[in-house]
């Protein structure tokens, strides 16, 4: 017994033995590789998701736009901030005194849902405006679309008209949402660039298109026609000659014209506005944009509108109505009141709309001052509260290698952010990747600010060794 005993116990000890000499084994070499296997099978499954979930085929080339970059530089290297579009001083104050009227007021309705398609009040007040300003009835109900932003107006009334494959004519330099709103509803973008028609070029004037290239593009594929009057960032104010040409383009290949017009209240120098709406032949195929944040110095209210023939207007309201449905109530009730106010006052001193582009002429021609003494060459915008000029002439005076972009003009601006002090933004952002070259050489700054902050740019800009 005592030797079977002993026998047994040798006999669990080699197979226990046995077992841990597997356990190991399986340690070393299998299980390593079941977490290879594991790892890969992880990384495949990761990769077969990432590539379910990347960008579809209408935003692929989609990037950051230049707004999200130079307002992280801002953020970080807290320049003087002439680049981005909007007033740094106090608006009128009867302006923010009615957004407190509305959110202090005993209605409740005021902070809820309002009409879909655009306050009643805010509508009525924006028909009463451009029906005196186009000179036929406007109607508040079937005719204007209250929007969050000229953005979305832009947005609805792209997606709203656009099929896939259409062709839209964007002109150059632009707005950089017009191109990929136009391919996220699947239209095909063709470009026509503004450029100086002689090389001593001192006005936003001398930028033009060229007729032949403009007659060229069109053709029956073309759908809609994108007009940004006065433009951004050139600040050209089309002539009457110059919109009669797009016009009459647009009615022979029965074209739509989008026209963003959000500038339309500050043109300098006597230049004459023209809606090119109120053309003869156009009133069925124009869509205007306009821009709370624009006619009011309010760009944080986000609130912008679309006026055309109501066989116009419903595709805009298509979109809109499924998905943004409404915009902000309090804000639409407090223009009604701001509009009301003004209306009133069209075409005299009071009016602000009148008044701002004269404050706004002299801080222009403050700032084409203190560029040209710099160095700079200036294009003087006819419209517009932005400014491009040459800065090619400081090139020596900067070391732009020490930035990586492609584009000169991304290179001088960010090295400018960071050795100055001073932030503008690259006009090439306006341009088409083919034609982003005709934008380098330029920087465009923003002159609606306070007088000290471009006396400070001045004096950045003076004091530059």
């Amino acid at each position: 017994m005592i030797a079977s005993g002993k026998a047994m116990l040798i006999s669990h000890l080699s197979l226990s033995i046995r077992s841990r000499s597997i356990c190991n084994v399986f340690d070393k070499i299998v299980r390593p590789y079941q977490s290879i296997t594991s790892n890969r099978n992880m990384s495949q499954s990761a990769d077969s998701v990432n590539k379910k979930f990347d960008l579809p085929a209408r935003l692929q080339g989609s990037t950051k736009s230049v707004w999200n970059e130079y307002i992280q530089l801002a953020q970080q290297y807290k320049p003087l901030n002439l680049g981005q579009g909007f007033t740094d001083y106090p608006v009128p104050s009867y302006i923010t005194k009615a957004m407190a009227t509305t959110a202090n007021s005993d209605n409740p309705l005021l902070h809820q849902y309002t009409r879909g398609f655009g306050h009643l009040r805010l509508v009525q007040a924006i028909s009463k405006l451009y029906t005196k300003l186009v000179q036929r009835p406007v109607d508040a109900q079937n005719e204007v679309l209250i929007t969050c932003g000229a953005y979305e107006a832009l947005y609805s009334a792209i997606l709203g008209h656009v099929d896939v494959g259409d062709e839209v004519i964007i002109i150059e330099p632009f707005f950089d949402c017009y191109e990929p709103m136009v391919k996220m509803a699947g239209g095909i973008p063709r470009f026509i660039p503004l450029k100086p028609k002689h090389s001593n070029v001192t006005s936003s004037a001398d930028w033009v298109l060229d007729d032949d290239e403009l007659e060229k593009i069109f053709n029956n594929k073309t759908k809609m026609f994108i007009l940004n009057n006065p433009n951004n960032p050139l600040g050209k104010v089309f002539t009457a000659a110059e919109l009669r040409k797009i016009a009459d383009l647009c009615i022979k290949y029965n074209v739509l014209c989008l026209s963003d017009e959000v500038y339309e209240w500050m043109i300098y120098d006597n230049n004459k506005f023209i809606r090119i709406c109120t053309l003869d032949g156009m009133w069925d195929r124009t869509i205007t944009i306009g821009s709370a944040g624009k006619t009011f110095s309010v760009t944080g209210w986000k609130i912008g509108w679309a006026y055309a023939a109501a066989s116009l207007i419903v595709n805009m309201q298509m979109v809109h109505q499924n998905s943004v449905f409404t915009s902000n109530t309090p804000t639409q009730e407090a223009l009604a009141i701001a509009f009301e106010t003004e209306l009133p006052r069209l075409g005299t001193k009071e009016c602000y709309f009148d008044s701002l582009p004269e404050e706004l002429r002299l801080k222009r021609d403050f700032m084409a001052e203190f560029l040209t003494k710099a160095g700079m060459t200036v294009t003087l915008p006819e419209g517009g509260y932005f400014m491009i000029a040459d800065w090619t002439q400081l090139e020596n005076k900067c070391d732009l290698t020490s930035e990586t972009d492609v584009r000169r003009d991304y290179r001088f601006t960010k090295w400018m952010i960071k050795n100055l002090g001073l932030q503008g933004i690259p006009p090439s952002a306006f341009y088409s990747e083919d034609h982003k070259h005709l934008g380098e050489n330029y920087v465009r700054y923003c002159f609606f600010k306070k007088d000290e902050n471009l006396q400070k740019a001045s004096d950045i800009l003076s004091n530059w060794k």
